[in-house]
């Protein structure tokens, strides 16, 4: 396990407010030096604790009304690392997770309308060989999203 301290906390929640924050304004309100901020960034990143700063899209407000959670049922589970390149080069998909239960992998997908998400389901990921079912939940709406609490 990775040791993150109250330094490294107090940078990454400074980092949550605003990722594009200057490291100067960190060390500023955290009352430290902008090189520690620097150096505990880094280190944070290498360390793979920090896997990136990266814009964070409001989906809707680019045209993509529609969400949907949706559970794969494979033919041989152990065809899921082939499958899981094949979801990523459909740009809708912008999660996949391995799961236990009635599915082996369980994605997110964003679409613009009903039509949209229609072609991605039935001619983008149900036409990869080896998955036999897909089962999808619409989603009516994100109540929240937040990362762990440090």
């Amino acid at each position: 396990m990775k040791i993150v301290d109250q330094f490294d906390t107090n940078i990454i929640k400074e980092l949550e407010k605003d990722g594009r924050m200057a490291y100067s304004t960190i060390a500023t309100n955290l009352k430290i030096s902008n090189t520690m901020v620097h150096q505990r960034v880094n280190r944070l990143i290498k360390q793979g604790i920090l896997i990136g700063i990266k814009p964070v899209i409001n989906e809707k407000q680019i045209g993509y009304d529609w969400g949907a959670f949706t559970g794969i049922t494979l033919n041989k589970d152990q065809d899921s690392s082939r499958i899981i390149e094949e979801l990523k080069k459909i740009p809708e998909i912008t999660e996949c997770y391995y799961i236990s239960g009635l599915y082996t992998l369980y994605i997110k997908i964003i679409a613009k309308n009903h039509e949209h998400m229609r072609r991605v389901l039935y001619e983008k990921i149900d036409t990869i060989p080896g998955i036999s079912k897909t089962d999808s939940i619409m989603e009516l709406g994100c109540a929240f999203k937040r990362n762990v609490s440090l």
